[in-house]
């Protein structure tokens, strides 16, 4: 496989940078190393993974995304560095550059890699790249996976009209931004569907451009807190990080939070009780499936979007909190799958 002996050195000049980068601030990036141990299956591939801002930790998008390269290690044997981008971003086209240079496939996850992407795929042509969320077209190394949030929101509008006793529920968003735009009109379309007078609480965190609104949990929680007091008793988050916050705002006001991209109920067990359900957004399965296929050798560019007709959007009944109203849901998704609902992408 190429890049064999460039591996090798990435591995020790990534254990050399994390010893010299002990001692530095939060704002720096953060790299570090995993290599496949046991029996595994024989593989040169090597991945660069390449966080969002939030990093690993951040208990929804990029834990997903890490959960992936995770098991693409267990399961696969492949190699890999993680690095995270300085707090304000400024860092990703180095970090694309470094990992480019080092790795057979590079992950970059998140739409904020959008304008980065392109060009570390010009300056790599020999390199594969997978963009979460991310537009790059005309690129035959880089894939695109895409998701439907908009159809998953749906779901947990449809979840919170039905599971609301006052009427009243809310949207908070981490940015107000195309992306998370997405979420905020699924939810309002599902909530709608249920009940035509519903009251819907939208607000977003941080202006379009201000990344910090999905790593805010005390910013989230007085979102939410005001929008409990004010009679809502079902929030949804599409915050990131800040998602923690709207829980704790729940649990303050014994009412109930929707979690995103990743089961919260599993990942917040002092949160339990009210986690409702979660949107599913399986970046993990994504990133192993593109994984698998540069182990095999089927890698290719283009677009991918992952949907409720081919399993890419879910969502979780951990808890068993909606055992009651499944039925109800899975009516909702099958009008989705067949085309009976179109699900907008943009407020209305």
């Amino acid at each position: 496989m190429r890049k064999r002996l460039l591996v090798l050195l990435a591995i020790l000049i990534s254990f050399s940078f994390v010893a010299a980068s002990c001692g530095d601030d939060d704002d720096d990036a953060s790299d570090t190393t995993t290599t496949a141990g046991g029996d595994m299956p024989e593989t040169d591939v090597s991945v660069g993974l390449v966080f969002d801002t939030t990093g690993r930790g951040d208990q929804s998008f990029n834990d997903s995304a890490a959960a992936g390269v995770d098991r693409a290690v267990a399961e696969l044997g492949v190699e890999f560095t993680e690095a995270t981008p300085n707090a304000d971003g400024s860092n990703r086209a180095e970090l694309l550059q470094l990992a480019a240079e080092q790795h057979d496939i590079v992950l970059a996850v998140g739409f904020a890699f959008g304008d980065t992407l392109g060009p570390a795929a010009t300056d790599n042509p020999d390199t594969h790249f997978v963009g979460v969320d991310t537009f790059v077209p005309d690129f035959e190394n880089v894939l695109n996976l895409a998701f439907a949030e908009e159809q998953g929101s749906f779901l947990m509008g449809v979840v919170a009209a039905l599971k609301s006793e006052t009427n009243h529920v809310g949207f908070i968003g981490g940015v107000d931004m195309e992306l998370i735009q997405k979420f905020e009109a699924g939810y309002v379309a599902g909530a709608r569907a249920v009940s035509e007078d519903i009251t819907i609480d939208i607000e977003y965190i941080a202006p379009e451009g201000d990344f910090t609104g999905f790593n805010a949990p005390d910013r989230a929680k007085e979102i939410a807190a005001s929008m409990y007091d004010g009679g809502a008793d079902v929030v949804y988050h599409a915050a990131g990080g800040s998602g923690l916050g709207m829980f704790q705002a729940a649990q303050d006001a014994g009412a109930w939070g929707i979690g995103v991209d990743s089961d919260q109920w599993a990942l917040l067990p002092d949160l339990q009780d009210v986690i409702l359900t979660s949107m599913l957004k399986p970046v993990d399965s994504g990133i192993f499936d593109a994984i698998a296929t540069e182990v095999d050798g089927s890698f290719e560019g283009g677009f991918r979007t992952l949907d409720l007709t081919n399993g890419g959007i879910g969502y979780s009944t951990s808890g068993g909190h909606i055992d009651d109203i499944v039925d109800q849901i899975e009516e909702y998704a099958a009008q989705i799958a067949a085309g009976d609902i179109v699900v907008p992408t943009t407020p209305s």
